[in-house]
């Protein structure tokens, strides 16, 4: 709002390719959601505002640069491309403004951060936002200011960690899917549920398990098309779907209105991510539940946790069920062979010729007969069957 006032009340006239202030964010859904805000609140102000972030066709966030923009909200990836290719231009800024600042200030992004306020011109003014703030980041945002930057610390009347109820329950990596999976299925009031997984490919697993248990579900994480991350994002808002299975892109900012419960599925690496995966319940003054599997692992992390947030989060007992195993096909019975078996044949008989065409001939106890016998058998049937004359 205040950047709105002053934007407004200056009567600057903006320029092509020059934003009079510039938001970074670190993922693109939170930059579409602030971008969102500066439209909503500025509707009846003569300022215009675009949003520019990676994954998709840079062609329409070229043609908005070039009509000219007073408010960029942007990622730092796409910000860097167009600005080498001389598409955007830093040097006219009032208002630079970093949110997440703790996450934009770590390894990930700092380089980037780095080059970008080599562009700014210096004088302009700093705004950082964050839910936390380590005393690490604290000392590196204080390198980047010329003068000593005012801290404002706004503490509400009951902190978010306090309005949600913490659970534990202890499982070890295999019995965590179908944990989440009974948990679900006995519980129907989980209605609206964020499930946090470490990694993309574990994510696609656990929506895997879920669609097979019935229960409907999306998955969000870097890997994602930016037009399947906002599907997903807005089927989860209007609750097509009951599950969201997400990386951290999700930790950050993502408003949704009335999430009942957050899974950690897996404990973050950083206590503070813990305090912004919780922080998307519990919004808004309402109360919300969150639950974490914690293996033999991750009871370091725990502890970091708990250290932080200052609560001590109690273990809840659940019989865990034996994980779902396709069933396995009976072993086919061997066939029990014949009483019968195949007699041995006699050695054949060097002084006795065997007619052409014609095969051996068998008794009732399957042995060959004698030559005596053969020779009884031969004339019986020349007399059966005469030979005829020749015409």
């Amino acid at each position: 709002m205040p950047i709105l006032q002053r934007l407004s009340a200056s009567g600057r006239v903006r320029e092509p390719k020059c934003p009079r202030a510039l938001i970074l964010a670190p993922t693109r859904e939170l930059a579409i959601q602030v971008e969102e805000s500066f439209r909503r609140y500025g509707i009846h102000l003569p300022l215009r505002s675009a949003c520019i972030f990676g994954g998709v066709s840079d062609v329409p966030q070229k043609a908005a640069l070039s009509r000219g923009v007073d408010i960029l909200v942007a990622t730092p990836g796409r910000l860097l491309d167009l600005v080498q290719q001389k598409m955007l231009y830093l040097n006219h800024l009032e208002i630079f403004v970093l949110d997440e600042a703790d996450r934009m200030l770590d390894m990930g992004f700092v380089r980037d951060i780095k080059k970008i306020l080599s562009m700014l011109p210096p004088k302009r003014q700093n705004l950082f936002f964050s839910a936390t703030m380590p005393r690490e980041i604290s000392q590196l945002a204080a390198t980047i200011f010329k003068t000593t930057p005012i801290r404002i610390e706004v503490t509400p009347e009951s902190r978010p960690v306090e309005r949600i109820r913490q659970t534990v329950y202890a499982a070890e990596k295999k019995q965590k899917a179908t944990l989440l999976k009974q948990l679900l299925l006995e519980n129907p009031g989980m209605n609206k549920v964020l499930v946090f997984c470490r990694t993309k490919h574990g994510a696609d697993k656990v929506c895997k398990v879920l669609d097979k248990a019935g229960i409907t579900g999306a998955a969000i994480h870097g890997n994602k098309s930016q037009t399947r991350r906002q599907e997903a994002l807005g089927n989860f808002k209007d609750e097509k779907i009951r599950v969201l299975v997400a990386t951290d892109i999700a930790a950050r900012g993502i408003d949704v209105d009335q999430v009942t419960h957050v899974f950690n599925y897996d404990l973050p690496e950083t206590p503070e991510t813990y305090v912004h995966r919780i922080g998307r319940t519990a919004r808004a003054g309402k109360e919300g539940s969150a639950i974490a599997f914690c293996s033999n692992e991750e009871r370091p992390l725990l502890r970091a946790i708990e250290k932080l947030t200052k609560v001590s989060i109690p273990f809840t007992e659940h019989a865990i069920p034996k994980e779902d195993a396709p069933a396995t096909p009976a072993p086919t019975p061997r066939k029990k062979k014949s009483g019968n078996k195949k007699p041995k044949q006699a050695p054949a008989n060097p002084h006795v010729t065997k007619p052409e065409n014609q095969s051996p001939v068998k008794t009732a106890g399957g042995h060959r007969p004698g030559s005596r016998a053969r020779k009884r058998m031969r004339e019986v049937n020349s007399a059966s069957n005469p030979p005829r004359p020749q015409q």
